[in-house]
């Protein structure tokens, strides 16, 4: 499957989990891990389990084979790796604190920030 058609998959499936502040950052030509990585948040660590799991669900859905998650069990940030996008979804003070947007010169959402100064 291409990144693009990977990448909608992802894209549509945090909007129908009202994930919120989603960044997406084009990575081709500036890493070889991957085409896209996209950062998300969720308002608890339950809306972050439960939108990482549908993400899992439709990507196999979709006959994707090769994903691999991690840090579900925590519940704060859960990477999930779809080979040519990366997924990070995040409780909204641990985003902040990792700030990856930086690392790739985007800024952050302000709707993430908000969401961290609302809780």
């Amino acid at each position: 499957m291409s990144s693009d058609a990977l990448l909608e998959i992802v894209e549509t499936s945090l909007d129908d989990d009202k994930a919120q502040a989603v960044t997406v950052i084009n990575l081709s030509g500036k890493s070889s891990i991957a085409d896209y990585m996209v950062i998300a948040s969720g308002t608890s660590t339950r809306q972050v389990a439960a939108i990482s799991d549908h993400l899992v669900e439709k990507l196999k859905a979709a006959g994707e084979k090769h994903v691999s998650t991690d840090g579900k069990s925590q519940g704060d940030w859960v990477l999930i790796d779809v080979g040519d996008v990366i997924v990070h979804v995040f409780r909204p003070e641990v985003r902040e604190f990792y700030n990856l947007e930086k690392m790739w010169g985007v800024d952050m959402p302000e709707t993430a920030n908000a969401l961290h100064a609302d809780a």
